[in-house]
């Protein structure tokens, strides 16, 4: 009987321990638990502050340019469809429709309208949401219908591709067989991104609209085909 009682008091002891005991056990778990929970320390903030700083410097080059390329794609999809829709109008009205481009103090414009009625310009980075520093346009246009021999770009000058009432380019000239060459340039509308402090050179990343036959059909190239 005693053996009993005296294992029975133990028992009760291990599973009833006393509350100085259990204050004890308490303040280590808390003690234990703050410590785990502490915020970061000054050098940890710094060395992220620091990873996030070079991570920048070097993502935002690429992504800039990125965002540039993006920009002229969406220009060089925007003069294909103005091309489309001045031809569609042409025959459609059964009246001659032009597109003019030029460029107003280095912004891009460009504008369709039947021919004989002042032309309303359209501002073609605006268009896009873009800022018009990231894109250059040019043409090799010469005259209306005329290919010149190089591509001028941001020029003030107008210049324009006009369709007749069925849709063709009257008294067309798409320019000088190149040597090496079987076929002429056609007239070109290219879209450019700048070189970097240039408001009239274009690096080599281009897209280009081409028209060249009487039917006025086109064409898209890209980079060297659109010098």
């Amino acid at each position: 009987m005693a053996a009993d009682y005296e294992r029975e008091r133990l028992s009760g002891k291990l599973l009833h321990p006393h509350s100085r005991n259990r204050k004890s056990i308490q303040r280590y778990l808390g003690s234990r638990y703050t410590q785990q929970n502490t915020g970061f320390t000054l050098m940890e903030v710094l060395v992220v502050v620091v990873m996030i700083g070079i991570l920048s410097a070097i993502a935002a080059p690429s992504w800039l340019a990125f965002v540039k390329r993006q920009g002229v794609n969406k220009a060089s999809d925007v003069i294909v469809t103005a091309l489309q829709e001045a031809q569609r109008q042409a025959k459609i009205k059964k009246t001659s429709y032009s597109v003019s481009f030029k460029s107003n103090s280095n912004i891009p414009q460009f504008a369709v309208y039947p021919v004989g009625v002042t032309p309303t310009w359209r501002n073609l980075a605006r268009d896009l949401g873009i800022d018009s520093k990231q894109i250059l346009m040019g043409t090799n246009l010469s005259a209306e219908n005329t290919a010149g021999t190089s591509v001028s770009y941001n020029s003030s000058t107008q210049v324009t591709i006009t369709f007749d009432y069925m849709g063709t380019l009257p008294n067309a000239n798409f320019g000088t067989i190149p040597s090496g060459s079987t076929e002429a340039p056609g007239l070109k509308i290219v879209v450019a991104t700048p070189k970097t402090g240039s408001t009239t050179l274009a690096s080599g990343y281009k897209r280009c609209v081409i028209v060249k036959t009487l039917l006025g059909s086109t064409l898209t190239a890209k980079d060297k085909d659109c010098d």
